[in-house]
């Protein structure tokens, strides 16, 4: 459900901020401000509410976003906007950029046997990214219904309460497992690899906030002037691709390692991002959009599964945590200078800087970390 309203807002943000007179730049200001609130409140629910009950995390999930939905409806002075995109919990694109993600993560972790991981994070990935592309899809219906742009962030208040019949049913006793009272949130054996992996995901997640959904969608506006259903209709069939993609993540990482299906599979993508930006023809582009979709979200639940597989169980919310967040602080630079390079003489500029960026990041990352392997690759 959260994902669902993500994909719905990711495509109707840039429309209604563009409807309300707001410039490329000023929309890419709105989406660093989401991605930096989302950041600080991904790091302390990592390294501190640990302690807390998951139930009490996940409520105080919920209230927030019943009130980012409520505030962003009722506003349309451009820094008041900013304010509450910052320190709600608005999310530009498609993909969990929340506090809930580090209690998620080190729950599902827990559950579950090393050699099942990975499958498990990839059903979950697949279960948000195949929602956020039907909330993509249905980006559309608030214009055909004559309902108000900015009536439709009342989604993340409907979605918000669902929330939290679901949290107080839900089966989430006591805090989660956490070092002993006293000790660092990672270990000086852990702190190490982890602080590189994150250091080198800041790499990919700055080259991505150059191509988030809202910016792609803008992009997709102003190249080939598709209107909002043509975008939302392509849209959701990338992440529809991207979605499906991720179940063949655990099959392609038992035969060649976590590390390799995170590079092997991404290198590709970005190569096809970059070919995109240069395609003086619609269909040429989609089409090199839709192959890419289908290669580029493959890393996402292998990465998600490497990081809880080098640390111990009680590190793992504050991994999960330490690892996102810079990924949200660095993607945050990036979609101001994205809004500028939009409006430039080449628009497609983001879309490259995007793809060498990760490629980058992919060939440091295969260097860096080839001989590292998690448990169920240790034999």
């Amino acid at each position: 459900m959260r994902a669902f309203a993500d994909g719905l807002i990711s495509i109707l943000l840039p429309v209604h901020l563009l409807s309300l007179g707001y410039n490329p730049f000023e929309i890419g200001i709105v989406a660093t401000a989401t991605l930096l609130g989302s950041a600080a409140l991904t790091l302390a629910i990592g390294l501190y509410a640990g302690r807390l009950p998951q139930r009490v995390v996940a409520l105080s999930g919920c209230l927030l976003m019943i009130v980012t939905g409520a505030a962003f409806s009722a506003s349309e002075s451009f820094w008041l906007i900013v304010v509450i995109a910052a320190v709600g919990t608005l999310n530009p694109s498609v993909g969990d950029v929340s506090l809930f993600l580090p209690m998620e993560q080190a729950r599902l972790a827990d559950l579950v046997r090393h050699d099942r991981r990975t499958h498990v994070f990839a059903y979950y990935s697949l279960a948000g990214t195949l929602a956020g592309a039907f909330g993509t899809l249905a980006a559309p219906l608030p214009q055909a219904l004559g309902i108000g742009l900015k009536f439709a962030f009342l989604v993340y208040v409907v979605v918000g309460l669902l929330l939290v019949a679901i949290y107080l049913l839900a089966p989430l006793r006591g805090p989660l497992p956490t070092p002993e009272r006293g000790r660092p949130a990672l270990s000086k054996e852990s702190r190490g690899p982890i602080l590189l992996l994150t250091s080198l995901f800041c790499i990919d997640a700055f080259g991505g906030g150059f191509v988030l959904q809202s910016l792609l969608a803008l992009w997709l506006f102003d190249r080939f002037g598709l209107s909002v259903g043509e975008a939302s209709r392509a849209l959701f069939a990338m992440n529809v691709l991207a979605a499906f993609s991720q179940l063949a993540a655990p099959w392609v990482a038992r035969r060649l390692g976590l590390i390799n299906t995170m590079v092997f599979t991404h290198i590709p993508s970005s190569i096809l991002l970059i070919l995109a930006a240069f395609s003086p023809n619609l269909y040429v582009t989609l089409g090199l959009l839709l192959v890419r979709a289908a290669l580029s979200q493959m890393d996402v639940p292998t990465r998600t599964s490497y990081v809880m597989a080098v640390v111990t169980p009680a590190e793992r919310p504050a991994a999960a945590s330490v690892t996102a967040v810079p990924r949200s602080l660095a993607s945050a630079i990036s979609p101001a200078i994205s809004g500028v390079l939009l409006t430039t003489a080449f628009a497609g500029l983001p879309l490259v800087i995007c793809g060498a960026l990760k490629i980058a990041y992919d060939a440091a990352l295969l260097f860096s970390f080839r001989h590292v392997k998690p448990p169920e690759e240790a034999g």
